[in-house]
């Protein structure tokens, strides 16, 4: 017996092994690197809230981005006041916040940013001088906007999302949209009310053709994102791909944890044995939204929904 269970335990090891080295992992080299499972614990206050009870951005709504460039960090975000609903203005607003440390956030003056569009869930890539922000609109469908300055925008409609055999997908929500460019392909995740997300992919952002009909990431069958995922960031570490996702075991969604994910080709996936990576907070239950920002030294992953705070990487990055 003693035997048997040796040899079982070796084959499983080589069988393990060969799948990293097919995966493209160092021999040695965890799948799921401490430097994004392991983080601190979260700022004890906001370092971003909301304007107050008059103001257009009285509640910070869904996911936010934040991204550092040179000595500056940039937030946008998305404001909400029901109350502006009576106005006839769109209730979900474009914000945006500078700061010189990623800690100390200031909003910049011309906030909302557009006056007249809907705009949450956003998901910016720069390429070249040019900004691009996906992001929900109205009804949750992913539009796109443009860029050259971060404040002034430009709306360019609704995407385009096709099934895989060209035809345009159903009808309904396409939202929280998540954006990964790579050697001129875009590759958009997106989910359907949050039952699992797609992968479309796209050369000139006018047609995303799903690289499978069905979900690429699936809900389940583990407790923590039995109901609903969604993914809020693609981020690229030592070779591999990892997808930030916010998850739900409830039908109604009001409780929300942080995963992680892997890949080495973005359309095949493994959930991180350990998830969830940051559990359901018990006192703000719909805390979600995560973004990993690495700062220099250490990596940062900030929740943006209902507030922006943040936690820092327990082990410093030693090598990308």
């Amino acid at each position: 017996m003693r035997r048997k269970r040796y040899f079982s335990v070796v084959a499983t090891a080589l069988w393990l092994a060969g799948w990293s080295l097919a995966c493209g992992v160092r021999a040695g080299e965890p799948l799921f690197p401490s430097e994004l499972v392991e983080f601190g614990p979260a700022s004890r206050d906001p370092l971003f809230a909301g304007g107050g009870p008059a103001a257009w951005d009285r509640d910070l709504r869904e996911r936010g981005w934040i991204m550092r460039e040179g000595g500056c960090w940039h937030l946008w975000y998305t404001g909400s006041n029901p109350d502006f609903s009576r106005a006839q203005l769109p209730v979900r607003r474009l914000g945006y916040a500078t700061s010189a440390d990623g800690l100390n956030w200031n909003r910049v003056d011309g906030n909302p940013l557009l006056k007249d569009a809907w705009v949450e869930d956003m998901c910016v890539v720069k390429q070249g001088g040019c900004y691009r922000m996906f992001a929900e609109g109205e009804q949750d469908i992913a539009h796109l906007l443009t860029s050259i300055d971060r404040t002034h925008w430009q709306e360019c409609g609704p995407l385009d999302i096709r099934l895989a055999s060209g035809l345009s997908i159903p009808d309904g929500p396409r939202g929280t949209p998540a954006v990964w460019l790579e050697h001129g392909v875009w590759h958009l995740f997106y989910e359907r009310m949050d039952r699992g997300v797609w992968l479309a992919t796209s050369r000139d952002l006018k047609t995303f053709t799903n690289v499978s009909d069905e979900p690429v990431l699936a809900c389940g069958p583990e407790a923590y994102d039995l109901q609903k995922i969604a993914v809020d960031q693609i981020v690229q570490f030592r070779g591999r791909y990892y997808a930030y996702y916010h998850a739900c075991a409830l039908e109604k969604g009001r409780e929300w944890s942080t995963c992680i994910a892997s890949s080495d080709d973005l359309v095949h996936w493994v959930k991180y044995a350990g998830n969830p990576v940051l559990p359901v907070d018990p006192e703000h239950p719909g805390r979600s939204s995560s973004i990993l920002v690495p700062d220099g030294s250490r990596h940062r992953l900030y929740t943006t929904h209902p507030d922006v705070r943040v936690r820092f990487s327990v082990l410093p990055v030693a090598g990308r």
